[in-house]
């Protein structure tokens, strides 16, 4: 009977994920077909970008520059963190930050073994008190200027001012169908989910809601609301460490 029972709620939920998959791609290609009938907005939205992190990389090269060289001088390792997130079309890209960790993670072996274990489970690992967070990343991370490497991403096409977070490989794989949807538009640096649930930036499934709106519902008007957003929501400071 015990046996039956299991059969039963295997079969159950293999029915329940096979419809929720089929919803998903239908809503895939519904989003698909919305994201291609707005494709002169996206092309004043990459104009918009170039124009922009242009403008924002020669505002901004003085502090670049002063980080970059406290970053050199405090702690051995590369001045940029360079990692692999997933981008327009699922095509994976190297997305820069500048480095607020210790590069030789042996050193900090507690928080390192969490944060493979976390990331196994499709988790990134953050918090507070790291150890493994320098002095400087402490503050970088703090004022988000860790991000402003980001800018030359954008610069390059890999990423747009505002989208959906880049996300790293292993936070999408648990999602494959939100995936997809995410995929149609190219990555931002602040979008929705920042302006409004910036604290729970551990998981994938937290941004579903949000990303999926914004992909809905783009427009170049949202994009200018969560622009002017964004500020509050970095002086607020949440979850950024």
């Amino acid at each position: 009977m015990e046996m039956n029972l299991n059969n039963q709620t295997t079969t159950a939920d293999s029915v329940l994920h096979v419809h929720v998959a089929a919803q998903e791609l239908s809503r895939f290609r519904v989003l698909k077909k919305s994201v291609d009938e707005k494709k002169f907005h996206f092309l004043l939205k990459r104009i918009f970008d170039i124009a922009v992190s242009s403008f924002l990389i020669i505002l901004f090269s003085p502090i670049l520059l002063v980080v970059a060289l406290i970053i050199k001088l405090t702690s051995r390792g590369p001045i940029l963190y360079s990692n692999e997130r997933v981008g327009l079309d699922g095509d994976h890209f190297k997305c820069h930050k500048f480095r607020s960790m210790v590069s030789d993670h042996s050193k900090k072996q507690h928080d390192h073994k969490r944060a493979v274990e976390h990331a196994e489970k499709g988790i990134l690992h953050k918090e507070k008190n790291d150890s493994r967070i320098t002095t400087i990343g402490k503050i970088i991370r703090r004022t988000s200027i860790d991000e402003l490497p980001q800018l030359f991403n954008v610069f390059l096409g890999d990423m747009s001012i505002i989208g959906p977070r880049p996300l790293v490989p292993f936070m999408l794989k648990p999602f494959p169908e939100f995936k997809d949807i995410r995929c149609l538009v190219r990555p931002g640096i602040t979008g929705l989910w920042q302006i409004r649930d910036r604290e729970h930036n551990t998981s994938a499934e937290f941004m579903i809601t949000h990303d999926t709106e914004y992909v809905e519902n783009y427009s170049f008007f949202l994009d200018i609301k969560i622009l002017v957003e964004t500020p509050f929501a970095v002086l607020s400071g949440k979850g950024a460490y």
